[in-house]
């Protein structure tokens, strides 16, 4: 049976069939693919190498040989037809639509797996990054903070966790912004389940969902902590909302610091273990953040000129995250109101009994309907309410 070494060196490929292929090379990473680059000079050359010259840039055997009798070109074949049947897009670091800023970093992912639109890869963006088990007030400030940074410009990237991160998303989306959800497992693979509907959203809004994993990776522990220096890598700064002292947002922080990037941070409650992370980051320098504009004015000049406002109505948003009700609140709604906090959630029963003798068991049903629509309350699991940012 002959091997595939003498006709891989006379067929074409696409340039990213190459890169794609190194990538899928048992025992390289970016580094030392980044080392055979500059060795060979181009992705296509390394494939035209023969056994012993690559052997001779001191590889492991299973890497030479993969490449040497094209196993490598196979695997990178077979992962653009899933890639296609996926409707996702192969974008490697020779393409101009590869995020720049991602670039910068010291290990770039070599391919990245995209679906939807590749264009928005290169809008400034901010990161959105907290504990995957975060308070009320927590998941608010998620919401309203990466509304108002969406609603100005910026691209919202976090990784769809639980938690902050799929807040940070809900966040975006609301504002009809876009959002870019970076995952810790292949592009084809949902996780969380339950954020299937979330990258539904995400997709139909002109946002992106994009992973360096080949199809099929499953929800592995150390793929997440990989993913986190995409996360921090494409964006000029990162937000953190709440994160205790262990924790992978800890990780995204120090990426961000090593990457140059600049970092934000909502403070917290001091009593309350998630506020431990944003917190000490505050105490070492970073940016304490309590509305948008903490943000935008610590962007350079040419990313706040690059930013450009939604021309819609539908997606504006006050300038500032609001805890009072507006002037078009019923009397009955700002009474609920006045006993609901952000960051603190208050069941129906209290409700009721604060309320029995001004208000009716109905009364009050129907004011919190009426709010919960205007998004002005939300409802948590138990029959528990908390005042919207």
């Amino acid at each position: 049976m002959t091997t595939t070494a003498v006709p891989r060196a006379n067929l074409q490929f696409q340039q990213s069939t190459y890169w794609l292929a190194l990538a899928l090379t048992p025992g390289l990473g970016p580094t030392r693919i980044r080392k055979l680059l500059e060795h060979f000079g181009s992705a296509e050359r390394i494939f035209h190498a023969s056994l012993t010259e690559l052997e001779a840039t001191g590889m492991q055997a299973v890497s030479a040989q993969s490449l040497a009798t094209g196993k490598s070109l196979e695997l990178a074949q077979d992962e653009i037809a899933k890639a296609a049947e996926n409707a996702a897009k192969v974008l490697t670091l020779s393409d101009l639509a590869y995020p720049a800023r991602l670039k910068e970093i010291y290990d770039p992912p070599i391919v990245l797996f995209v679906r939807s639109n590749v264009e928005v890869l290169s809008r400034p963006g901010i990161a959105v990054v907290g504990t995957r088990h975060p308070t009320p007030y927590g998941t608010g400030m998620a919401e309203r903070l990466s509304s108002d940074l969406a609603a100005h410009g910026l691209a919202i990237i976090s990784g769809m966790a639980r938690g902050v991160d799929s807040a940070a998303h809900r966040g975006a989306l609301a504002c009809k912004g876009k959002t870019i959800a970076v995952f810790g497992t292949g592009i084809d693979v949902m996780y969380p389940k339950e954020n299937t509907r979330l990258a539904e959203q995400i997709l139909a809004m002109g946002g992106a969902l994009i992973s360096e994993f080949p199809m099929g990776t499953f929800a592995a522990p150390q793929n997440f902590p990989i993913r986190n220096r995409i996360i921090s890598g494409m964006s000029v700064g990162v937000l953190v909302i709440e994160a205790a002292e262990y924790s992978g947002t800890r990780i995204t922080a120090r990426c961000a610091l090593e990457q140059n990037r600049d970092v934000y941070a909502v403070p917290g409650n001091v009593t309350t273990k998630n506020s431990w992370g944003p917190n000490t980051l505050i105490k070492q320098g970073a940016k304490l953040v309590a509305t948008w504009e903490d943000v935008w004015e610590e962007l350079l000049t040419d990313v706040q000129v690059a930013l450009t406002p939604s021309p819609t109505d539908e997606s504006s948003v006050s300038d500032t995250a609001s805890l009072f009700p507006d002037e078009t609140t019923s009397p009955h709604e700002r009474r609920i109101l006045s006993l609901l906090k952000p960051d603190e959630s208050t069941h129906i029963d209290t409700l009721v009994e604060r309320l029995e003798p001004e208000l009716s068991s109905s009364e009050i049903f129907a004011a919190l309907f009426e709010l919960e629509l205007n998004g002005k309350v939300k409802q948590l699991p138990g029959k528990n309410f908390v005042k919207s940012f």
